[in-house]
């Protein structure tokens, strides 16, 4: 991306994470939390640091840079619509955690594992705990945009959409639940799961919010704006999928193989049982879903997938999908601002990016 485009990219990220801090400062103000109770307070700061480990805040950066593409003088209403997307994500990853069993999360503890440590003799406290932390972050994302100083119409759209994108989260992780019991779900199967469990919240929300609060009516191009985020969508998952196994474990600060040892059938397993021999497709499956497999059974299918042009074949997909969004993004210059149309132009290139690649 260009610099001036990066500097703002850095601005949103600066300004919102200081906003976030306000927000959290005050939210026990707002709420009419019992004195007496410890748990409420405890609830509030895991809730908190969750959130504040974020990192670039790209549905922030989307959000801002889709009312650029009406105005670029300042807008009412998108502080309370960054607040409500970075609260429904903090919602998702505490259950996403939670689902997972996952110890950690953006460098420190899951807040289900906050609350395993909290709580060591009543899992069934720390598990109900849990879930309820995820639901008051949900609400609070709905109740910051009912808060909203914008107009009436407005607010309401804007509810509406976070409603819907909550909606088809939910039903994203239904689905993807339910693809890991299909012995070979097909490539339409994995699209589906990313557009609904990340594509319709990530991309397609803060993009609809931005306009919204821009005074844009974004239902006129409704089926666009959809097809251009699931587009990124695939994109991002299809990268996240990859650099699961054939990413640096230094550089990403975590193990590679995860999705393997876990069974998910993601797009990296599916391309290699797509071009592998009978003997590599038993190394493979049986390694898919075994928690204790080895790194060096992790090391062993990766070089399989380098041998067979797994790797060449996904990154030629992703730039593939990357261009179609592109060009569709480009076409947007006959309605919207140059310097912002740029911004989503570029975007799905840069999400593709791979570490060490130009």
């Amino acid at each position: 991306m260009t610099q001036q485009i990066l500097e703002r990219v850095a601005g949103y990220e600066q300004r919102f994470n200081t906003l976030f801090e306000e927000y959290f400062d005050t939210l026990s103000v707002g709420l009419d939390a019992p004195s007496s109770s410890r748990f409420t307070p405890q609830c509030l700061q895991l809730l908190r640091e969750l959130s504040l480990r974020g990192g670039k805040r790209m549905r922030v950066v989307l959000l801002h840079e889709a009312a650029r593409l009406v105005t670029e003088e300042p807008v009412e209403g998108l502080d309370a619509a960054a607040l409500s997307i970075e609260l429904l994500q903090t919602h998702g990853l505490v259950h996403d955690d939670l689902i997972d069993d996952s110890p950690t999360r953006r460098g420190g503890p899951s807040t289900y594992y906050a609350y395993r440590e909290r709580f060591p003799g009543h899992p069934r406290t720390a598990l109900g705990l849990t879930v309820l932390a995820g639901d008051l972050a949900l609400a609070l994302s709905l109740r910051a945009l009912l808060d909203a100083k914008v107009p009436a119409e407005v607010r309401q759209a804007m509810v509406e959409v976070q409603t819907r994108a909550a909606t088809d989260t939910f039903m994203g992780q239904i689905i993807d639940t339910e693809r890991d019991f299909v012995a070979a779900p097909d490539e339409e199967t994995l699209h589906r799961v990313a557009d609904y469990k990340s594509a319709r919240y990530s991309i397609l929300a803060p993009l609809q919010l931005g306009l919204l609060a821009a005074g844009e009516q974004p239902a006129r191009w409704e089926t666009e704006l959809r097809d251009y985020a699931r587009l990124v969508g695939i994109c991002g998952q299809m990268r996240d999928d990859y650099l699961d196994l054939f990413g640096n474990a230094t550089a990403m600060g975590k193990p590679t193989g995860i999705d393997l040892r876990d069974g998910k059938h993601s797009y990296t397993i599916r391309a290699l049982l797509a071009r592998i021999d009978d003997a590599e497709r038993r190394v493979v499956e049986a390694a898919l879903g075994d928690p204790s497999c080895s790194p060096e059974t992790i090391a062993a299918i990766r070089e399989i997938g380098e041998r067979r042009g797994v790797t060449g074949g996904m990154q030629a997909d992703m730039r593939r999908y990357a261009h179609q969004a592109s060009a569709m993004a480009a076409g947007w210059r006959s309605r919207w601002r140059e310097e912002a149309v740029t911004f989503f132009e570029q975007l799905p290139l840069w999400s593709v990016r791979l570490p060490g690649t130009p």
